[in-house]
């Protein structure tokens, strides 16, 4: 497992995280929101322990156990599902921050639940995450989010528990002297890979390999983002293009655990922008309820990139924190089915109303889902005037 050290190296690279990822870095006085599962106890102390320091409030919650998990997915009633506890409101309408640390006690708990329970509780929680949303898009809110070492992940990823651990701390850094000052190196390196693919001038972008054929529309007034704090571990530099020109087929080799669902070897075919068929390999079922989910969630929302020189990923860790943005020999490309991320809007993000959301083609949805695809690939862009470009093969972008 990680030691002492590696923990207070990882609680400081979280709030160094946290403070990327808001307009400002956070001062005395701010209301930050600590959200663990169970295994990941320590961590969530050393987090606090910071945060308390800097003179912030923290409101510190323990998320559901798997076994609380099943039981409410499986016999909940819809009320129960749609409900909102008293109180959830105000505190998300109050949040200048969220650290979320990720620690699933189980991966497939909830295979045998009826995936509409799931997209109830879902749909029933989006009127939150939109609160967040306007929250961050008004430079007052931030989050990140991390994984923590354990039974259940190290197993699905062929590892043992010290094994998983250390790729933990070999990706987040936390094996380094300094681990923020990696982090701000990375950042830096990745910034100016955004402003190139900026100033391309690219209207849409053809991702070619071995089983995907397909074509994303970037639509208007778009910027590319990458190491913005959200993520701990994040390498990939991502935009929520125009839904609306996606054609095509896209193949995730990557599998996916999602909702307590194991889901591997999805195939998605785009037209108009929407996906017209749904398979996979295994958990097909499960996938197209989750498809089915609103009407956003069968269009994209995030189409993203990893460069394998940035990136010391190479292998398969069952989780789509790593997963997404796995470096290995041809680095990846990974879409999301469902929610865009707002903060890709090249503009002011207070001037981004739902309205010009809707004309610009951002996707809104109560989903968001990874999936990732690491086979060889070519992504050539095609530019205002008709030019083409190959921007990326090989695992890397040709700059």
């Amino acid at each position: 497992m990680l030691t002492q050290t590696e923990i207070e190296k990882y609680a400081e690279v979280l709030l160094w995280a946290l403070d990327v990822s808001r307009a400002e870095p956070l001062r005395a006085g701010n209301t930050v929101a600590v959200r663990w599962d169970m295994p990941a106890l320590s961590l969530a102390e050393a987090v606090y322990a910071n945060l308390h320091e800097r003179g912030v409030h923290v409101a510190q919650r323990m998320k559901p156990t798997s076994t609380m998990e099943k039981t409410f997915y499986s016999s909940a009633s819809r009320a129960q599902l749609e409900h909102q506890l008293p109180g959830e409101m105000e505190l998300t309408r109050a949040l200048d921050g969220s650290v979320y640390l990720l620690a699933p006690q189980s991966l497939t708990h909830l295979a045998d639940v009826d995936p509409e329970n799931l997209s109830t509780a879902a749909r029933a929680r989006k009127p939150l995450r939109d609160v967040l949303e306007e929250r961050e898009q008004a430079g007052l809110f931030g989050w990140t989010l991390c994984m923590w070492p354990t039974e259940a992940l190290a197993k699905s990823a062929g590892m043992s528990v010290d094994d998983y651990a250390r790729e933990i701390a070999r990706a987040c850094y936390l094996n380094k002297a300094d681990p923020v000052a990696e982090w701000r190196g990375v950042h830096a390196r990745v910034k100016e890979l955004r402003a190139w693919l900026d100033g391309l001038g690219a209207e849409s972008f053809r991702v070619e390999s071995e089983h995907v054929d397909l074509t994303v529309r970037l639509g208007e007034l778009r910027r590319w983002l990458g190491v913005t704090g959200h993520n701990i571990p994040s390498f990939e530099i991502y935009v929520s293009p125009d839904w609306r020109g996606t054609q095509g087929v896209y193949y995730a080799d990557q599998p996916s655990f999602r909702s307590g669902n194991y889901v591997r070897g999805v195939r998605l075919e785009f037209k108009d922008g929407r996906v017209v068929d749904a398979e996979a390999e295994q958990g097909g079922e499960f996938l197209r309820k989750q498809v089915a989910m609103d009407p956003g969630a069968s269009r994209i929302g995030e189409f993203s990139l990893t460069d394998s020189r940035f990136s010391p990923i190479d292998r398969f860790m069952a989780t789509t924190l790593f997963d997404e943005n796995y470096g290995g020999t041809h680095g990846n490309c990974h879409l999301a089915l469902g929610a865009s991320y707002p903060g890709t809007y090249a503009g002011q993000q207070s001037e981004l109303s739902t309205l010009l959301k809707d004309e610009l083609g951002f996707n809104s949805s109560a989903l968001h889902w990874d999936l990732v695809n690491t086979e060889a690939k070519t992504v050539t862009a095609h530019l205002r005037g008709g030019e083409t470009r190959v921007i990326y093969e090989n695992g890397q972008f040709r700059m």
